[in-house]
């Protein structure tokens, strides 16, 4: 499948919708070796003059591993069709089974970092900050995520390129 690149001001979308009802792959690795999971929380907006996406991954994540040790990640989101194969990505570790084997998804090895061929619209995020979730700063109403103390890390990525599906 073809992609083109476009730039992030011509995108027009509900980030709510988007990110939180319609989910997203949160992707890190290259050929060599990878691993991917589904998200549904997430931010979109500009810090220090970039455009940016922030992803919350749990500490226990196999993904992390990858996204930590790379310099990019991919943000990808998919059409309703594929709505099974990510709930088998957030239900299951690439520590376990073969993701892409599993689901049907096909690999695509871009500007170093990986992603999907079926995905809609893939950003390709530089990380440029990230930082272990304090519990104790939370408000109180929302430390119950955290009650088995597996604690997301803040990823946020300078959004470098955005391809969509031609």
């Amino acid at each position: 499948m073809a992609f083109k690149e476009i730039k992030a001001s011509e995108l027009n979308f509900n980030p709510f919708d988007k990110i939180g009802k319609q989910w997203m792959l949160i992707t890190a690795g290259d050929e060599k070796g990878y691993n991917t999971m589904t998200a549904s929380w997430g931010f979109m907006g500009v810090m220090w003059g970039k455009n940016v996406m922030e992803t919350v991954i749990r500490q226990s994540r196999y993904t992390l591993e990858f996204v930590e040790k790379n310099e990019l990640f991919t943000v990808s989101f998919y059409s309703e069709e594929q709505k099974n194969a990510l709930k088998f990505c957030g239900a299951h570790s690439g520590r376990d089974c073969d993701k892409a084997k599993e689901t049907g998804l096909t690999p695509l090895f871009i500007d170093g970092t990986a992603a999907f061929e079926e995905a809609e619209m893939i950003f390709i995020c530089k990380k440029i900050y990230t930082q272990d979730m304090d519990v104790n700063a939370l408000a109180e109403e929302h430390r119950h995520w955290y009650a088995d103390g597996d604690v997301h890390k803040a990823v946020m990525g300078e959004i470098v390129k955005v391809l969509v599906k031609e």
